[in-house]
């Protein structure tokens, strides 16, 4: 504890603890570097010209959370996409794939509706409840994704892949 308190000191920070609280001040006071002045427009504080409104949605952002590859010619994904107005909100989408030298996406479906999942456990650890999928003709998919980890499981939504389409069942 005490050898790493003096390499803290070292480096430009200052420790001060009490029985309740521990406060950390790095910076100009303790040698450290300064905080670096604004060098564009955008980056200039905004203080007193009220509050910033974003005007532009953001990029999507999409993570894969599920896949599952029947023989080597049909592969099916889960992924999530963040909403793009709402940060806490994404969607679901199935996306169906099949092989002749490349992937190439046969069809897509949302799970749910759009924006109707929660972004944070959609993308977390145990997130699919259950991704079931078969290669018979029409092929069986069923989808169970974590809701919160407080409420649980959504319940299943199944589809049927009929040569390389996705049909709700």
């Amino acid at each position: 504890m005490i050898k790493n308190l003096r390499r803290l000191a070292g480096w430009g920070v200052v420790v001060a603890a009490t029985a309740t609280a521990v406060t950390a001040t790095i910076g100009v006071t303790a040698g450290g570097p300064g905080n670096p002045q604004p060098t564009g427009p955008q980056a200039r504080s905004t203080a007193g010209q009220g509050p910033k409104t974003q005007t532009e949605p953001r990029s999507a952002e999409h993570r894969r959370i599920a896949s599952s590859v029947l023989g080597k010619d049909v592969k099916y994904t889960l992924t999530a996409l963040r909403s793009r107005t709402e940060p806490l909100a994404a969607s679901v989408r199935l996306e169906v794939f099949t092989f002749d030298g490349t992937w190439r996406e046969t069809d897509r479906a949302l799970v749910g509706e759009a924006d109707s999942w929660f972004w944070f456990p959609l993308t977390g650890r145990h997130a699919v409840c259950a991704f079931s999928t078969s290669s018979t003709q029409p092929a069986p998919v069923a989808v169970s994704l974590l809701i919160t980890p407080s409420v649980g499981c959504s319940p299943t939504e199944n589809f049927r892949i009929d040569n390389g389409r996705i049909v709700p069942a």
